[in-house]
């Protein structure tokens, strides 16, 4: 998954990291700029000898005006420089772009990603890789915008976009049609998850410190002025005073919003969460014991809140990784957020791999 950097004033060329083989620390869709007087912004892998690469062929895409596929092998110690686990190999699309030119597919297909991720929406471009331009995107509600220059290529670009949407990162995909095959790069374009923390406590300003570290944007919501302050939340994308409650229910949390309760004061809880059960949020932890928990569901459930709704509630919050300061509990709790986001249990890699081993075997 990735997000559009902001485009340069004018001519430039971008590399797109658009497969590798091998554990890579960069996914696909990771970007580098490089402009006519040689101007560097972002990175396709760690550095090295592949960014080295990709920077002078860059320079000659943009000299030459034609888009290319750089394929690089990559033995044992050149990969294990990048951060790769093993010898594997990488595809880089470069391409020129001039985001002064109106016209220009791929400088408006990233401003349309770049709309639809602030309007807090997914967005695909679907683009060829044999040279051309033209782009392809697809909006998460199902419009399209662009061309691949083939309607039945679009339609069956954008039908391939679904699976895509699905598993939310980026890839090539060759499509069969009566004129011969084409490989395409999928490229998803996301907003940020957004933790929502209700109550600006000493638990809170730690873990929105650690959200934002992360890449998350951070909002806050608390019904005290003297609480939620920029002094003690200064990395907060956003501070909102008010009754929780009632700003709960105007929030717009969707599939990407992890919701945390820290007021620890039932008044303020109960009508909050009756609120965000009613959103799709995909991760709502509540701090408190587990006798508390009990208590607080079983009131909701009485108010007529379904069980599959109360089920979604993760009370008391957070990995049991025994947790004593705020920092420490922050970490347990962003740590249960982020693997609920992601559908995982949260237990030890030694045995995820062990299951692993246990089933080649």
């Amino acid at each position: 998954m990735t997000d559009a950097f902001s485009l340069p004033s004018g001519p430039a060329a971008v590399a797109t990291l658009i497969a590798t083989e091998g554990t890579s620390p960069k996914e696909a869709g990771a970007k580098m700029w490089v402009d006519a007087s040689g101007a560097i912004v972002g990175a396709v892998t760690i550095g090295g000898c592949v960014d080295a690469r990709v920077i002078e062929e860059s320079a000659r895409v943009l000299a030459e005006g034609r888009a290319m596929v750089l394929e690089m092998s990559l033995g044992d110690e050149d990969a294990w420089a990048l951060g790769m686990t093993c010898g594997g190999s990488i595809e880089v699309l470069i391409e020129p772009v001039n985001a002064a030119a109106p016209a220009d597919p791929i400088a408006r297909a990233l401003r349309l990603a770049q709309e639809e991720m602030t309007a807090g929406r997914r967005v695909v471009i679907v683009a060829p890789l044999d040279g051309r331009a033209e782009r392809l995107v697809v909006f998460e509600r199902g419009q399209r915008a662009g061309t691949l220059g083939e309607p039945a290529l679009d339609a069956a670009a954008m039908a391939a976009c679904t699976a895509y949407f699905e598993r939310g990162r980026s890839g090539t995909s060759t499509l069969e049609q009566a004129s011969g095959a084409t490989r395409l790069y999928f490229e998803v374009h996301a907003p940020p998850s957004t933790l929502v923390v209700f109550g600006a406590t000493h638990v809170a300003m730690p873990l929105v410190e650690m959200a934002r570290v992360l890449g998350l944007r951070t909002v806050v919501v608390d019904g005290r002025e003297r609480f939620a302050t920029r002094e003690r939340f200064p990395t907060a994308d956003e501070l909102i005073v008010g009754m929780p409650s009632e700003i709960a229910e105007r929030l717009p949390l969707g599939a990407h919003s992890l919701v945390v309760l820290l007021s620890h004061d039932y008044k303020y809880d109960l009508p909050v969460l009756r609120a965000v059960l009613a959103s799709e949020a995909v991760y709502v932890g509540c701090l408190g014991s587990a006798r508390r928990g009990k208590a607080m569901l079983e009131f909701l459930a009485d108010e007529g809140v379904p069980s599959a709704q109360l089920e979604r509630v993760r009370i008391p919050v957070g990995l049991d990784i025994g947790a004593r300061s705020a920092s420490e509990i922050a970490l347990s709790v962003l740590s249960e957020a982020l693997a609920v986001e992601r559908g995982r249990a949260g237990g030890a890699m030694r045995d995820r791999r062990r299951a692993a081993s246990d089933g080649a075997a």
